[in-house]
């Protein structure tokens, strides 16, 4: 029996009005100084400065750091780790999504260990905790709020580099569902996607358990339910608060059990592309469950009957292909792209992609290993 050990923040405030418990505990941890690690949409929709603002009451200075791109780059984290040195920043939050939350690690973390970010690629190269992140989300889907995963493009190769650290985890999260319904439909159903890929890619994984079993089956369960209303209405509170539960359970799932080739081969697309990381996932996430119910059927059946399914009866094989159907289906109900082509994905690449898939997916737990031609045969069923 293998032993499992569990990774997570602290301290997780979720629910509406959750921002402002989060900073009223800030108050008495005695910090100075924070550099919020953000995107220019949120300081256009205020959000930055609202934060900037409440901090301000609890004698908090902060500086905001706007400059992060949608796949965070190498470059995004030297230029946030040179304000934060120049301002002596003593904490560092991060508000918005994965790449606010992603780039805010990687400068917390060279903060604290000094070098390059390259440095840190692979598993727990950190000799030391980064320095005290909070991790404040506006969206319902990455959970890298509260993981020990770090993704950063690498400028130079086009890359995405893959940092799984036990020292990025943040020290608290934050899910207000209240920063949430200004999503964009698209957003609301890239991330939404980006977290069912999550639970589905833990339910599946060769070092799931009990705990993220549970975890992966309630996501999925409350996304079948949740995600196709917060889409169509993004003013539905109930709706967007259980979608910010069911990121955080799929992020909780994959946290610990890890993840496999959709997430392998989605990080290839989005760096060398640019592409989001949350429609990449959506559209390979079938195709490569088609390819694992080789070795997960069972599995597989158990997700259909969460996504609603009536599997009563069924082999495993005939509820794993209706756990694929049902996929296929919510992701054309909230306007996910049908295949790889309509982004701008050339077939020519194909054998590139896969190659470097296979080097990011060195220590995933997928249930079963493809070949460097199966690799290549998903992106094309994909395409």
């Amino acid at each position: 029996m293998s032993t499992a050990t569990f990774y997570m923040p602290s301290v997780n405030v979720i629910g509406a009005g959750a921002v402002d418990q989060a900073v009223a505990e800030l108050s008495q941890s005695g910090f100075r100084h924070a550099l919020i690690v953000t995107d220019k949409p949120l300081v256009e929709l205020g959000y930055a400065g609202q934060l900037q603002q409440a901090l301000a009451k609890q004698d908090i200075q902060a500086s905001i750091f706007d400059q992060v791109q949608a796949n965070p780059t190498t470059g995004n984290v030297e230029a946030g780790l040179a304000l934060l040195r120049k301002q002596h920043c003593d904490l560092v939050i991060s508000l918005g999504g994965g790449s606010p939350h992603d780039c805010a690690k990687g400068i917390a973390l060279v903060a604290s260990n000094g070098g390059d970010i390259r440095d840190y690629e692979g598993v727990d190269k950190s000799a030391k905790p980064q320095l005290p992140l909070v991790a404040i989300n506006t969206t319902a889907g990455t959970a890298s709020e509260i993981t020990r995963f770090c993704i950063i493009t690498d400028e130079k190769t086009h890359i995405k580099m893959a940092i799984v650290d036990k020292h990025v985890t943040p020290i608290m999260s934050v899910n207000d569902p209240e920063l949430m319904k200004k999503m964009p439909k698209s957003l609301t159903a890239a991330t939404g996607m980006d977290a069912l890929t999550h639970a589905v890619e833990a339910y599946v994984s060769t070092a799931a358990n009990p705990i993220t079993d549970t975890c992966a089956l309630k996501a999925v369960t409350l996304i079948g339910e949740n995600l196709a209303q917060a889409v169509a209405d993004g003013t539905d509170m109930a709706a967007r608060n259980q979608m910010a539960y069911a990121q955080l359970l799929a992020g909780m799932a994959f946290n610990n059990a890890s993840l496999g080739y959709v997430h392998a081969m989605a990080h290839q697309l989005g760096g060398f592309y640019d592409l989001p990381h949350g429609v990449c996932n959506a559209i390979l996430l079938p195709h490569v469950q088609r390819f694992n119910s080789q070795a997960a059927s069972a599995r597989l059946t158990d997700i259909a009957a969460a996504l609603g399914q009536d599997v009563q009866g069924l082999s495993h094989e005939q509820g794993a292909a209706r756990c694929i159907e049902a996929i296929v289906a919510l992701a054309e109900q909230v306007g996910i792209p049908s295949g790889l082509a309509g982004l701008g994905v050339k077939e020519e690449d194909f054998e590139t992609l896969a190659g470097n898939a296979m080097k990011d997916a060195c220590g995933l737990t997928n249930p079963i290993q493809p070949s460097f031609e199966e690799v290549v045969a998903i992106f094309k069923a994909a395409y």
